[in-house]
C-alpha cells in the first residue's frame, strides 16, 4: 500500500505519521498491492482532525474524524473505514467475483468548453471514471459520502451517467439520452 501524508495548519513529529501508517496498513488486507491511501492531518479549535482516504481497485473509501487527541482521531477513521466495508462486504465481493480489479479505466476530464463571462471556474477535477452497474454506483456515491458520483453505466453500453441522492431520501438517475 502507497501512503501519502498532507499536513494543514500543523507541524507533526514524525511518530505520528508512523502510527498511521501502522494502523492503515490493517486495511491492507482489504485491498491489492497497488493501493493507495491519503491522511490528511489538520487542526482546527482545539480538535484534531484526519481525512483518511483510501483507493484499492477504483472503489474509494473516506472517513473524517475529529477528537481532542490526533492519535484517536487516526484510530477512529481507521474504524470507520473497517464498518464501511462490513457494512457493503456483500456487495464488494460481489464486485470481486465480476472482477472489478481487473477493469481497465479510461481517463476523462470535466472542462466546459467556453464558460460563459461571469461565470468562473474556481477548481477543475480529473478523474477516472469505471464502468459499473447503477447499483454499484450508488454505492461507490454512499461510500464517499458524496451526493453526486458520475460513471460510465454498463446497462447502457458505458455511457455517461450520474446518480444523486434525492431529497426524500431515494436515488435518481441521469443518463445521456443518445
Amino acid at each position: 500500500m502507497k501512503f501519502q501524508f498532507s499536513e494543514k495548519k500543523v507541524k507533526l513529529p514524525g511518530n505520528v505519521h508512523a502510527y498511521a501508517e501502522k494502523k492503515v496498513m490493517k486495511l491492507a488486507r482489504f485491498f491489492d498491492e497497488d493501493a493507495e491511501a491519503l491522511v490528511v492531518f489538520s487542526v482546527e479549535k482545539d480538535r484534531n482532525n484526519v481525512e483518511l482516504t483510501v483507493r484499492g481497485a477504483g472503489t474509494w473509501f473516506r472517513a473524517h474524524e475529529s477528537t481532542s487527541d490526533m492519535f484517536a482521531s487516526i484510530d477512529a477513521a481507521i474504524g470507520t473505514i473497517e464498518r464501511q466495508i462490513r457494512k457493503n462486504k456483500t456487495r464488494l465481493a460481489r464486485r470481486l467475483r465480476q472482477d472489478a480489479f481487473v477493469r481497465s479505466v479510461e481517463e476523462t476530464s470535466f472542462v466546459p468548453e467556453e464558460p460563459e463571462e461571469d461565470l468562473s471556474i474556481v477548481r477543475v477535477k480529473n478523474f477516472q471514471m469505471q464502468p459499473m452497474r447503477r447499483e454499484e454506483a450508488v454505492l461507490q456515491m454512499n461510500l464517499l459520502g458524496h451526493s453526486f458520483f458520475a460513471f460510465r453505466d454498463e446497462d447502457s453500453d458505458g455511457a455517461f451517467a450520474v446518480v444523486y441522492k434525492r431529497g426524500d431520501g431515494g436515488y435518481g438517475l441521469i443518463v445521456d439520452a443518445q
